[in-house]
């Protein structure tokens, strides 16, 4: 059987995207499958796949699996791709239009130029700041500016869900931290009940900061748009940037806005095709 995908990026964080309108993959194979479809080496390569589907509670699905082979709730950069997937494939011809992931409907406009999609800007909702919904396990809630061991050393966390679980660690560089060594800790660390994506911020100016991220179930990525977003909302909380910020990442930049007034996170970035193709199955 041969499997039509095609391979987009935000910012650097990739995944295999793969038209469930007309193709359909068993639920009980869907982990193996995801496994070897993220792949750098025997596979197409991502960060993992990412199902669009049909939906009763918004315009389109996504389903999104890490590259390890779970499922995962969010993610920022994937669904800023479903987005740009929808319209330039034809399942829509509308430029704002609902997604659902993990029973939260997201809402997406996409900006056009010269006859491209150049951005696509998404509502990614209310910010979580209870421990227990995010979920960490904390003696109080909210989860801000608070010491937890990893490895013997002591880092200070704010905690933040964007539909998925972040812990942001604010440092003095990024490019000297060492991620690989610290990021595993971080995501199977006791507190964390369903392990954590943890965001390592350098800020910048009060306009501006510098991120690395250890994603659960895939590890170091380009980019993360919900930890965008959950840096955005840790550094207010801390009272380091404005409400509006442009986060760096490894693979561009992502410009983030939390309406306090409205308790709302904005997400704005690229999404770009890459390629597409079959692979047999």
């Amino acid at each position: 059987m041969k499997l039509a995908f095609t391979k987009m990026e935000g910012c650097g964080n990739d995944y295999v995207y793969i038209n469930g309108f007309t193709q359909s993959v068993p639920a009980e194979e869907k982990p193996a499958l995801v496994r070897r479809l993220s792949d750098r080496h025997f596979g197409i390569g991502g960060d993992g796949v990412i199902f669009i589907n049909p939906a009763k509670e918004a315009d389109f699905e996504m389903e999104m699996w890490n590259a390890d082979g779970t499922r995962s709730e969010m993610c920022g950069n994937g669904i800023r791709c479903v987005a740009r997937y929808v319209y330039d494939f034809g399942l829509t011809d509308q430029k704002e239009f609902s997604i659902v992931s993990a029973g939260k409907v997201k809402y997406m406009t996409l900006y056009e130029q010269d006859g491209q999609i150049s951005a696509v800007r998404v509502n990614m909702g209310q910010p979580i700041l209870e421990a227990d919904q995010i979920p960490v396990r904390a003696d109080h809630s909210p989860v801000i500016n608070v010491p937890i061991e990893v490895q013997g050393k002591e880092y200070r966390m704010t905690c933040v869900s964007m539909g998925n679980p972040h812990a942001v660690v604010f440092v003095d560089s990024t490019e000297d931290f060492p991620l690989e060594q610290v990021g595993p800790y971080f995501e199977n660390h006791p507190c964390f009940p369903n392990r954590t994506n943890t965001e390592f911020v350098q800020v910048i100016d009060r306009g501006r900061v510098r991120m690395r991220v250890w994603e659960r179930g895939t590890g170091e990525t380009l980019a993360c748009g919900t930890g965008c977003c959950a840096t955005a909302v840790a550094c207010v909380l801390n009272g380091l940037t404005d409400n509006a910020i442009t986060v760096e990442v490894l693979g561009g930049e992502l410009r983030i806005e939390w309406d306090r007034e409205n308790d709302l996170v904005w997400m704005t970035g690229p999404a770009t095709v890459v390629f597409s193709g079959e692979i047999e199955i």
